[in-house]
């Protein structure tokens, strides 16, 4: 790891700024600050998802601020600047299973003084580090919003199996399904798992900040392919509906498959969401750790090894206030077919309601900081305005 000295500046908007926090689970954890400067104000913890950095809340940061909350968004386990974690493909796995990155987001909670925090804000597999930190720990998260990727419950306990002959775990036939398609595919999750995917985008033949560029393109609304919808089943031929950034071409990689949509020079002087100069900020980051880190979320995620610690949690639902808020050009609501109306119809029994934004995709918060902004502060304020008025 390189010194944090030596480590150049980071782009931050005026108001925010860059510390470490020692003794976080093991972790020497960078974190963003907002709304610092004055004594006892509610907290709300932001967690980013892959491929990001806590630096990709910074538009969104300022209006959380301004409503009066000290703001506080970590590089999470695998990323950016934080440090103590195993680079390793065969390394310490175990210390990236969720229920360890809850008790990372604890340990930022109490290295902060904060006993509660109003609300726990996640995007992508930060939504589901969030989701979790809910589920497992309402008394210390008031309320919690998920972005762009639903929450569909903890995973069930067998059941009513005491008479029944001992059966194996039934086996996914989707991905032989997938790569004997016509024209032949795989799921981006598993391909993630491989110890190959680090290697395909960190040694990109485009080069990181290109294989960024275009990654986040591809996801985002300026990529006019996109018209997510509800698919059916989770079955080869529902799922190949979905674009190559998620049901990718059998014999390519993700640097070879977000290439063939890298924007022109002039959309990318164009876009505002994502200056050249911010994302200058993230390629370097990335070059510099890898994406192991990240990825190892996803090995956790598909392996089995650890459903039966999250089984614990059986039949358990997030009863605390919940928002969910989406781009409406985002595949990622839909990519597992049914999660999106089960988080609404039991997995979260008090979800206030769901905003799907037009002009976003799946970087809702990055493309669309000024809508996220607003509806944070209204959902903070139905929840807790008038108690704060009373205090």
């Amino acid at each position: 790891m390189i010194a944090p000295s030596s480590l150049p500046d980071i782009p931050l908007p005026s108001g925010i700024r860059s510390r470490y926090v020692e003794n976080v689970n093991g972790l020497r954890m960078h974190v963003l600050e907002a709304g610092f400067g004055s004594p006892d104000r509610p907290c709300v913890l932001l967690l980013h998802g892959f491929p990001e950095l806590a630096f990709c809340w910074r538009n969104v940061m300022i209006p959380l601020a301004e409503a009066g909350y000290h703001v506080i968004a970590p590089d999470q386990r695998g990323y950016g600047r934080t440090s103590g974690w195993d680079p390793d493909y065969g390394g310490d796995l175990a210390s990236f299973r969720l229920t360890n990155l809850v008790r990372d987001v604890l340990g930022v909670v109490a290295a902060f003084g904060y006993d509660a925090v109003d609300s726990v804000i996640g995007h992508d597999f930060g939504s589901a580090v969030a989701a979790w930190s809910a589920l497992i720990r309402p008394d210390v998260f008031r309320s919690v919003v998920l972005m762009s990727a639903p929450f569909a419950g903890a995973p069930p306990l067998p059941f009513n199996s005491a008479n029944r002959p001992v059966a194996s775990p039934p086996e996914d036939d989707v991905h032989r399904e997938l790569a004997a398609l016509p024209r032949p595919r795989k799921h981006y999750q598993w391909y993630y798992t491989t110890r190959e995917a680090d290697e395909h985008m960190r040694r990109a033949p485009q080069g990181v900040h290109a294989f960024l560029r275009a990654y986040y393109h591809y996801k985002s609304a300026d990529w006019k392919g996109e018209a997510p919808y509800s698919l059916k089943s989770w079955s080869a031929a529902e799922l190949a509906n979905m674009p190559t950034y998620y049901i990718m071409e059998l014999d390519k990689d993700m640097a070879a498959t977000v290439a063939e949509h890298m924007p022109s020079a002039s959309a990318i002087s164009a876009n505002r969401w994502l200056p050249d100069g911010d994302l200058a900020f993230c390629s370097a980051e990335f070059a510099r750790t890898g994406f192991q880190g990240g990825l190892q979320w996803y090995r956790c995620a598909l392996s089995s090894r650890f459903n039966s610690e999250l089984q614990i949690w059986s039949g358990r639902r997030i009863d605390i206030p919940s928002l969910f808020i989406a781009g409406k050009q985002d595949w990622g609501v839909y990519q597992n077919p049914g999660a999106y109306e089960l988080m609404q119809s039991g997995a979260c029994t008090r979800m206030a309601a769901c905003h799907l934004i037009d002009g976003a995709g799946h970087w809702v918060q990055q493309e669309q900081p000024l809508d996220v902004g607003r509806l944070l502060q209204a959902f903070l304020y139905d929840m807790f305005g008038n108690q704060r008025r009373r205090q």
